[in-house]
């Protein structure tokens, strides 16, 4: 297992994130780039590191129990101030491709329940997200 810094794990929560519905689309590639390039958690972080810490979450998602093991590392890795924010960058990237799948809300669930953010943050946190990656034009179902 790789240790991770609490860089890694935010980049790791991302790409477990993309990967729930067994496809990483390039929307949540490039979102996660995106948020890597932009926010200030990432502050002199190694961008060439992206690869290799999805890599690894990719190896260790094909492992038996491989979900709870990144999460694991993620919560030992996050400080408690960061819980939120790494929430925030999964609701990101699951949004990215216009449409959040029931494997990918699962992972959430995962997350928010592992990371301890509560019910009322993240429901705020989704909405957020979900408001970012609106389209010009509204959805066919507008109940979805």
């Amino acid at each position: 297992m790789p240790i991770l810094n609490a860089q890694d794990a935010l980049v790791a929560i991302m790409v477990t994130t993309s990967a729930a519905d067994a496809s990483v689309s390039e929307r949540e590639m490039k979102s996660i780039k995106r948020i890597v390039g932009a926010m200030p958690a990432f502050d002199d972080y190694d961008h060439d590191r992206i690869g290799p810490i999805g890599s690894a979450m990719m190896d260790m998602l094909a492992e038996e129990d491989g979900l709870d093991a990144i999460l694991g590392l993620v919560k030992e890795a996050l400080p408690p101030h960061l819980n939120e924010t790494a929430y925030a960058m999964a609701c990101d990237v699951a949004a990215a491709d216009g449409a959040v799948k029931l494997a990918e809300l699962r992972f959430l669930e995962m997350v928010r329940h592992d990371l301890g953010v509560g019910r009322l943050a993240a429901a705020a946190i989704e909405r957020g997200a979900r408001a970012r990656h609106q389209k010009l034009t509204p959805p066919a179902n507008p109940a979805a």
